[in-house]
């Protein structure tokens, strides 16, 4: 199916690259924004554009053009859940929504319900807290042993890793000396957004593994401990491109978006596809639970961001998860009803997000000790 992608172009060679790099486009031109039609150049793993106003080697800060390509990613459009009637609409993006969960564990959603201006204004804000000095941002640092997490965390030392994150969680549940007064009223307005486009999907997801009408629903009924993390990745350095170590989401569903800076990558049959998002969509993942819920029908994909040179990258990431009490397991329908023997032991989520969240607080020395879903994973001896 064709799609509109909207990618970010720079002056120099590798701009280009990381741009347009596994885009399927089979246009033999594009347009810019100013009406400009430029040639699409195709070689087997790269797409570049020639245009003679791009000086060789010069770096232009943002240029977006429009292509009508195949898109990696499934996009969703889920218009039809905010329209009466539309139930062929319905079918259409559940399917859609099922296969990218069995392929990908990512889509893109469109038409989702999040006003644009909120997600901007979100961005703006974020943009001018992550631009204080570091003395300012460190009056909300980390509140040690919180589920959720909340508060500002600096960038680490490793160079490979360089960002720094605000956690913040629900209004109610919110501790005013780790949140900073400009986000107060943006956070309402986002958990109220997110938390029902949350329900949304969960309940779609639900149909898609063919549970009991409302099973996601009274099992994850308590939206607590739901998190919102506003995240700034620094320019990589001149002379490399240094990448966010590659993970899971630990949570339920995973909400994303950006500043329209590249580098979300996912990890897929021993490649890394870059996400290239419409602008105003969500990229959206299913996460560690609902893998073992399903006994791995659908997949937590291996994610990571690769930071772009010379820009930074803002993002939000809203994390629905469930409960701390919550005991995660494989369910019966995937196992005991279809004969197969459950993949992973059973956790409380509690205890997951603590060893996750460790995983930032005290990185270990290697990035193989990091603590994943695979720590519950149970082996054949």
């Amino acid at each position: 199916m064709l799609k509109c992608i909207y990618v970010s172009v720079f002056g120099d060679e590798r701009g280009k690259e990381v741009a347009l790099a596994g885009l399927k486009s089979k246009a033999k031109y594009v347009r810019s924004e100013l009406g400009k039609r430029m040639k699409l150049r195709l070689t087997p793993e790269i797409r570049f554009l020639e245009d003679e106003s791009i000086e060789r080697g010069s770096r232009i800060e943002r240029t977006f053009v429009q292509v009508m390509a195949n898109s990696v990613l499934p996009t969703v459009d889920l218009s039809a859940y905010f329209n009466q009637g539309d139930e062929d609409g319905k079918k259409k993006a559940m399917l859609e929504i099922e296969e990218a969960c069995s392929e990908y564990g990512f889509f893109l959603a469109v038409n989702h319900g999040v006003p644009l201006e909120l997600m901007s204004r979100a961005l703006q804000v974020s943009k001018s807290f992550f631009e204080l000095p570091d003395q300012e941002k460190l009056k909300y640092s980390f509140k040690p042993g919180s589920s959720p997490p909340q508060g500002f965390l600096p960038a680490p030392d490793d160079p490979t890793d360089r960002k720094e994150h605000l956690f913040m969680v629900p209004p109610y549940n919110s501790d005013s000396n780790y949140c900073p007064p400009a986000f107060q009223q943006i956070l309402k307005d986002m958990f109220h957004y997110l938390s029902e486009l949350g329900f949304l999907v969960e309940s779609i997801i639900n149909d898609c593994l063919g549970l009991p009408r409302d099973f996601l629903k009274e099992y994850n009924n308590n939206r607590s401990w739901d998190f919102i993390v506003s995240h700034h990745y620094f320019p990589a350095p001149e002379t490399g491109y240094l990448e966010k170590t590659c993970h899971t989401d630990g949570n339920m569903i995973t909400f994303v978006f950006t500043n329209g800076v590249e580098g979300l990558e996912v990890y897929k049959d021993g490649k890394w596809i870059p996400i290239t998002p419409p602008d105003g969509s969500l990229v959206v993942n299913v996460g560690d639970i609902i893998q073992v819920m399903s006994n791995d029908k659908f997949k937590s994909a291996i994610h990571r961001v690769v930071r772009p040179r010379g820009r930074s990258r803002y993002s939000y990431a809203f994390f629905y998860s469930v409960h701390g009490d919550k005991l995660v397991e494989p369910l019966p329908h995937f196992t005991i009803k279809k004969g197969e023997s459950p993949k992973y032991k059973g956790f409380l989520y509690k205890e997951y997000a603590q060893l996750r969240l460790r995983n930032r607080t005290h990185p270990p020395a290697s990035p193989e000790d990091l603590i994943g879903i695979n720590h519950y994973a149970i082996t054949n001896s």
